[in-house]
């Protein structure tokens, strides 16, 4: 018996502190009394199950005269710098960098992983060119990264500058594709026919169809809607979702997707609000063709405000709740209620995760996690603390 309910209708400052406390701490045996493992008071570089931590932001600029430039025209403030989105590719990881603030250099970078490496350092990602602001073929602010099955690297734009300040627009949203492997961009799609002027593009994910199509899904929290490109044919469109969908939200919310692959070849995204009570799926299936009508299913009732932080890229989900630094994953296999909801990591620093993150090369996951709240009142003093850590659990 299929464990979903079937929905009925269709269709979210020159003070840097030399950036880097690296403490690779690593963990002591688990025991009855503790679930997630206890950190040991190590700072030793190397090991793996590491906690890597920086404050601010950190980059390799070209020359030192550079970098003096940038700071003293207020284009480089390292305070207002964040990550809140990762991906990882063997030793490197791939950080988003949202341009929340002025003085935010590089919005997309890459910084070293290697076992041993006690300072971060972010190389703007692919190049400086690309970081540009006002230049519309360079990125403007990337919200939301995903690596496929390629290794390709896919990103978020948003287009809009300074959004906790007073926000601009510079340039249309689009969704970019780069090459790991030659760091040259293979794709830009311009959001601009499938999004409005109140549009809020928040969350992307990236499918791969049986017959090797590939497929773009971005969320758009202000329109209740999904927008889908099929790359292949350069084409896309919305899929308006129903409305109980929204019931009982904020005017103003988060739709968190998430796209779970099942063993047996399928794949189907699921979504919700933040401030809803009720999750919603449906089969990638339906949104390739373009026959969401109908199609959407109503997963079941969430006990707490759920923040979806990313999947294992397999059949499973992992979130928090909203304000919670303990961090669950869901099998969805399994039937959607708290007792399938498996504890797996606890920040011991209060910090909340905003991703959770594959890392193939060491056959683990990570959890990207920061004091963000604290960032979005700009309480945090010199800058971020921003943290890298190994997930600890059954996931």
């Amino acid at each position: 018996m299929r464990r979903h309910k079937k929905f009925a209708y269709s269709k979210v400052s020159l003070s840097i502190l030399f950036i880097c406390i690296c403490a690779c701490v690593p963990f002591a045996k688990a025991t009855d009394d503790d679930k997630y493992g206890l950190f040991i008071n190590d700072r030793m570089c190397d090991a793996n199950g590491s906690v890597i931590q920086w404050t601010g932001g950190q980059f390799e600029f070209p020359c030192p005269s550079t970098k003096s430039l940038f700071k003293s025209s207020g284009k480089y403030i390292p305070k207002n710098v964040i990550a809140t989105r990762a991906q990882i590719i063997g030793d490197i990881a791939y950080l988003a960098l949202p341009r929340y603030r002025h003085g935010v250099p590089a919005t997309l970078v890459k910084a070293n992983l290697q076992p041993g490496i006690c300072y971060v350092n972010f190389a703007p990602y692919p190049c400086w060119n690309m970081q540009e602001e006002g230049n519309c073929k360079a990125m403007q602010s990337v919200i939301d990264i995903v690596v496929d099955q390629n290794e390709v690297i896919w990103l978020l734009d948003t287009g809009i500058v300074n959004t906790l300040e007073i926000p601009v627009r510079k340039c249309s949203p689009k969704v970019w594709a780069i090459s790991s492997k030659s760091s040259k961009v293979l794709k830009m799609i311009d959001l601009d026919g499938l999004s409005t002027n109140t549009s809020r593009l928040q969350y992307l994910a990236v499918d791969y169809a049986p017959t090797g199509g590939c497929f773009v899904y971005v969320s758009d929290a202000a329109n209740r809607a999904i927008i889908i490109f099929n790359v292949q044919v350069d084409r896309g469109f919305r899929a308006v979702l129903p409305r109980a969908v929204t019931a009982g939200g904020r005017n103003r919310d988060v739709l968190y997707l998430a796209l779970i692959r099942h063993s047996c070849g399928t794949a189907e995204l699921y979504f919700t609000y933040l401030s809803t009570n009720r999750l919603f799926s449906i089969k990638a299936e339906y949104l390739r063709t373009g026959a969401a009508d109908g199609r959407v299913l109503e997963v079941g009732k969430k006990s707490s405000r759920m923040v979806i932080i990313g999947t294992n890229n397999g059949n499973s989900i992992f979130f928090r709740n909203e304000g919670s630094a303990e961090v669950y994953r869901w099998d969805t296999n399994t039937t959607f209620k708290e007792d399938n909801f498996k504890p797996v990591y606890r920040s011991t620093t209060c910090q909340l995760a905003t991703h959770a993150i594959s890392d193939y090369r060491h056959n683990t996951m990570r959890i990207l996690q920061s004091n963000f709240p604290d960032f979005m009142q700009n309480r945090m003093g010199c800058g971020a603390t921003q943290q890298l850590a190994v997930m600890r659990g059954c996931w």
